[in-house]
């Protein structure tokens, strides 16, 4: 995935071998273990997007640049070569327990913002897609900006509460109270953010998992599928 890119390859649907199922949702809500489950039963590929503003900023963090000095963040993001995969690498360095990092994830929203950080990763995020004849793609602006005609749109949530407790339990280092604080702050920042805001299409499914088993959900997915 280090093909970098101007132009925005075009991706259709329907009669094209390309088939794209489109994730989205904020922190928490369960998309990554949901679309992850849909793809294996699909027999598709699957690209964690966010695992790639991830490795954005822990590039970043890596090179003692300045998460939120947007200029050479974004030169760095056409430069880097990132494939994320079961490992994410960087520059063939495995960063998979890193981007995961709280320092990862307290600057990863203000590269995630960076529109040329955007262009770029939508750039490569199209070009997965051709290459893997489609997929299941998750992330904050799949169905509203990286793949508008995806055949079947998702949007994942849950409650505030239930996601920070989730959220908790992955990040074992960091309290409850912090984790619910980190994602409100990066709710704001995703979806007030002037380059593809987080958003539901208006062809998305919204479907929320507060209180529900994620085998539950991902039957939800799949029947959305079957039509």
């Amino acid at each position: 995935m280090g093909i970098g890119g101007h132009q925005l390859p075009h991706v259709q649907r329907g009669s094209s071998p390309v088939r794209v199922i489109a994730i989205d949702g904020p922190a928490g809500s369960g998309k990554s273990t949901v679309a992850r489950a849909v793809a294996a039963r699909l027999g598709l590929a699957y690209l964690d997007t966010g695992a790639m503003y991830r490795a954005v900023t822990f590039a970043a963090i890596r090179r003692g640049i300045d998460p939120s000095d947007a200029e050479p963040v974004a030169r760095l993001a056409e430069d880097i070569d990132i494939d994320v995969a079961d490992k994410v690498t960087v520059d063939g360095v495995d960063a998979t327990i890193e981007i995961r990092s709280p320092e990862v994830t307290r600057a990863v929203s203000a590269v995630a913002a960076n529109p040329a950080v955007r262009h770029e990763l939508v750039v490569r995020q199209r070009q997965w897609a051709e290459a893997h004849g489609g997929g299941v793609v998750e992330g904050r602006d799949i169905g509203t900006v990286v793949f508008p005609n995806a055949d079947v749109k998702v949007y994942l949530t849950a409650d505030d509460s239930e996601r920070a407790t989730r959220r908790s339990k992955e990040m074992l280092d960091m309290h409850y109270d912090q984790v619910a604080a980190d994602i409100a702050r990066r709710d704001h920042i995703d979806s007030t953010r002037a380059a593809s805001p987080m958003a539901v299409a208006d062809d998305a499914v919204h479907i929320d998992s507060t209180g529900r088993g994620i085998e539950e959900v991902v039957e939800d997915v799949l029947a959305l599928v079957a039509k």
